[in-house]
């Protein structure tokens, strides 16, 4: 019943992971994210930076993993590189972008590469900026025959991993990028250094009150807290940051509110089983170990295993042994 149970918990997970993605990838709310992050676009309306968003944006279907990023088709004898959003159960179980997309610049020519990641609190398996560095890197990387080819190096366009993490003990926001220190003599090396950027932002449980400063935190907070109700969320999106509530998000922001009920709830059930397990200790770490192997098997990505057996991901991989290579 506890293994029933946990399998549940995971399939609650995925779907409160699905609804915050969608709700997150709503262009006016990018467009709030991007106001405060792109330098182009700050001091500017949100409403009106949400046209310089282009088509879709891609949400959780683009692998991570090198090799994979891309997809290249023929048409018309013309060989065409696009982002790889084919194909997702051969690629099964891989490490996706939450959310991928394009923004045009105010001088209609040039573009940057978002990626927005959204985090239920700060991994302890591993250190957060190095995936986010992993993540920004494998933007640049991957744009080679798709956005610039050859040796055309001037044609990388800007890319920016933005990274929003929930349960933090205050509302925070870094901007991590590159910088040049002369160590000896002067020499004006030709380049930029503004290709490469990664933006922490950590949300805080308390709804933080509203004021320019936090004024994106509090959008955040409110869209994606787990203590405030339907009909409060919907009022703080809809009269403070005049945004129109369409069916689709009301049924997302509903759904995301009783799934996390759902995930409360079933914790406090895999707490009580783990209480009466507790003289059959034995027992029960083969039957963890079963069960770890049972999701990985199954798909399952390496921080929902941990996630779930409440392990860090080097425990998760030493269990899973032999197949520790083929993890993320």
């Amino acid at each position: 019943m506890e293994m029933k149970n946990a399998v549940n918990a995971t399939d609650t997970g995925a779907q409160y992971d699905e609804k915050v993605k969608r709700l997150l990838g709503n262009k006016i709310i990018l467009a709030h994210i991007l106001v405060k992050v792109i330098d182009e676009f700050q001091k500017m309306e949100p409403k009106d930076v949400v046209s310089y968003i282009e088509s879709e944006p891609v949400i959780g279907t683009v692998p991570v993993e090198p090799g994979l990023t891309n997809t290249v088709t023929e048409k018309d004898g013309h060989r065409i590189v696009g982002l790889n959003t084919e194909n997702l159960e051969i690629n099964e179980g891989l490490i996706r972008f939450d959310i991928i997309f394009y923004v045009r610049m105010k001088d209609g020519i040039s573009q940057v590469i978002i990626n927005l990641e959204a985090q239920k609190d700060e991994p302890t398996g591993y250190h957060i900026l190095n995936r986010a560095i992993f993540y920004a890197s494998r933007l640049v990387s991957s744009q080679k025959e798709r956005d610039f080819v050859k040796t055309n190096y001037n044609d990388i366009k800007r890319v920016f991993s933005i990274w929003i993490c929930m349960n933090l003990d205050n509302n925070c926001m870094n901007y991590v990028h590159l910088t040049d220190d002369s160590l000896m003599g002067v020499h004006k090396w030709k380049g930029r250094l503004d290709l490469l950027n990664i933006v922490l932002i950590g949300i805080a449980d308390e709804l933080p009150e509203y004021d320019d400063e936090y004024d994106l935190h509090r959008l955040l907070n409110a869209l994606l807290s787990a203590e405030l109700s339907v009909s409060e969320k919907l009022e703080i999106i809809e009269t403070e940051y005049d945004i129109p509530i369409d069916d689709r998000m009301r049924e997302d922001v509903s759904t995301m509110c009783n799934l996390s009920q759902g995930i409360f709830e079933k914790g406090e059930a895999r707490g009580e089983a783990r209480g009466e397990a507790r003289g059959e200790a034995r027992g029960e770490a083969r039957r963890e170990t079963r069960f770890i192997l049972n999701m990985y098997q199954k798909g399952y990505t390496l921080e929902q295993i941990a996630d779930v057996a409440e392990k860090s991901m080097d425990e998760i991989k030493v269990i899973i042994g032999d197949k520790e290579s083929v993890l993320v």
